[in-house]
């Protein structure tokens, strides 16, 4: 049984149990004593909802959700006392809207947040490639060579190991493979084209800090929800090893 999967109104339900600024110091209670198991589990519940909140309530802000505190804290209470003014009928269908509505708002800021991100991102390219050291290919990935290796160059149906770190262009992180202290090991035909055609050029043992079009990473619908649409990714690549494909075995005449 799956105890928590808030709704939007029940998200901005909790949020008007967390955000009560009018509240005085004195009315706030005092720790609550949780003596039992009982006990620690219906405050964790209820723990678990207002964690859940604390990390919506800046998204929910962003999309505009503004409801009436007084009708939701009601509803919620007649509910319980099993009061409702409204079936459960009529519920569903105006949560149904609720979220099409918010699905609609969220669609709505994407578009905004990847027509910027486009901008944002053509302007990088044309400065960074005025870089001393950047290179561009054809396609448009820039590169800068951090560390050159000796070794072999692998082709796009090689599997590579590699270590890694991506980040935004304000240099935010976003994913990393040192974080994590395992390398990553994947076939090179399987990855943003971006990755496929820059890994290509470096020889184990290299380091290149790559800078690449969104074009060639995630393109307008991003990687939600972490990448936006139309995002210019940065990664610095450590090629370790490359694992060519076993050739299949030859089966003999009988």
């Amino acid at each position: 049984m799956k105890f928590l999967k808030p709704t939007l109104v029940a998200i901005a339900l909790v949020s008007v149990f967390g955000c009560q600024e009018e509240v005085k110091k004195e009315e706030v209670k005092a720790p609550v004593a949780l003596e039992t198991e009982v006990q620690k589990q219906a405050y964790g519940l209820g723990a678990s909802i207002g964690m859940y909140m604390e990390r919506n309530l800046e998204e929910q802000a962003k999309l505009g959700l503004s409801l009436e505190q007084d009708l939701i804290v009601r509803g919620f209470i007649e509910s319980i006392d099993g009061n409702s003014v409204m079936t459960k009928e009529e519920v569903q269908s105006v949560l149904a809207s609720l979220d099409q509505t918010m699905q609609a708002k969220q669609q709505e800021q994407a578009a905004v947040e990847a027509e910027a991100s486009l901008a944002e991102g053509q302007k990088f390219l044309e400065e960074n490639a005025k870089k001393e050291g950047v290179q561009v290919t054809e396609s448009g990935i820039q590169y800068q060579v951090l560390t050159e290796g000796e070794g072999a160059k692998p082709v796009a149906t090689d599997t590579v190991t590699v270590h890694y770190k991506g980040t935004f262009l304000n240099g935010e992180e976003f994913d990393s493979s040192y974080s994590r202290n395992q390398p990553a090991v994947f076939p090179l035909n399987r990855v943003i084209a971006g990755w496929t055609e820059g890994v290509q050029l470096m020889s184990v043992g290299s380091k290149y800090k790559f800078t690449i079009p969104s074009d060639l990473a995630y393109g307008p619908a991003g990687n939600p929800p972490r990448i936006p649409g139309n995002s210019v990714l940065e990664f610095e690549i450590e090629l370790l090893d490359i694992q060519q494909p076993q050739a299949p075995a030859e089966v003999g005449d009988k």
